[in-house]
């Protein structure tokens, strides 16, 4: 049975987090792809190509991407890759304090380019990037001109 994982499931956005899939055939070629949607419903994803190592596992932390969105070892390449489907839109986190991105990973069996919505993942989990740690507390900035907020640790 294939399982993918992402440890820790709960982070900050800027903390790393180790992705492994387990229970692949060796050398299977497979497709793992991130995606979420945005607080206004717009679809960001990656896509990267990999070959299981002779235990049946792929870790991006270990395992070089052979192509998609990145090539190469990059342990956070997915998250880092996420590319919108609708041109020239930006991935912005506006409520900051209140939820987190919630990033869904699957993985696919061979070289997979499309969305196929029939395409059923291999196995699938979820992680939440968020962007504020727990009791830190956010004091909009008002004054004349100047526009922003102060975020105060616990």
């Amino acid at each position: 049975m294939v399982e993918v994982t992402v440890t820790p499931q709960s982070s900050l956005a800027d903390r790393p987090v180790q992705i492994r899939v387990r229970g692949l055939s060796p050398s299977q070629l497979v497709t793992l792809r991130a995606w979420l949607k945005d607080e206004q419903g717009e679809l960001f994803q990656s896509r990267a190509f990999f070959r299981a190592d002779g235990a049946g596992e792929v870790d991006p932390g270990l395992h070089a991407a052979l192509g998609g969105s990145y090539s190469g070892v990059w342990p956070m390449g997915l998250f880092w890759f996420l590319q919108p489907d609708t041109l020239f839109r930006r991935l912005v986190k506006r409520d900051v304090a209140g939820s987190p991105f919630r990033v869904r990973l699957e993985v696919l069996d061979g070289l997979s380019l499309g969305a196929d919505p029939r395409e059923q993942p291999l196995a699938s989990c979820e992680a939440e990037r968020w962007y504020v740690g727990p009791g830190v507390q956010r004091v909009p900035i008002r004054e004349g001109r100047v526009r922003g907020a102060l975020f105060l640790p616990p």
